[in-house]
């Protein structure tokens, strides 16, 4: 489950893995590379991905927007660090067949990075 922080200054989350998504502005890690669901979403500004699971982020009011896939329940997401906004997180979906994303999280592929890490093994 995400890390929603209501205070800017909070402690963020560090992630463990390979392969981190970290917010594009401050570098702040958002998501696992093993918690993306699918990267052929739109966002808002282009290419986004669905992730399972974000981290240190904070979520706007809930609206209701009509998208590609149709009428959703939504909240912004944004960096907790920085606040820039990331995607959005999906609430509900009003179609039977859209039910699979709510809980799940699109991030902009502009809003975020790719960072590599290796791990040395002894």
């Amino acid at each position: 489950m995400a890390e929603h922080l209501d205070d800017p200054q909070a402690h963020q989350i560090y992630l463990n893995g390979d392969q981190i998504y970290t917010c594009a502005s401050c570098h702040t890690h958002l998501a696992r590379n093993e918690d993306v669901v699918s990267k052929g979403f739109q966002g808002r500004h282009g290419r986004a991905y669905l992730f399972k699971n974000v981290h240190n982020i904070t979520l706007g009011p809930k609206e209701d927007r009509i998208l590609m896939t149709g009428l959703h329940s939504v909240a912004d997401i944004g960096c907790s660090i920085c606040q820039s906004v990331v995607g959005w997180i999906y609430i509900y979906a009003f179609e039977e067949s859209q039910k699979y994303k709510e809980g799940k999280y699109i991030v902009e592929k502009a809003k975020i990075s790719k960072e590599n890490f290796w791990i040395q093994k002894e």
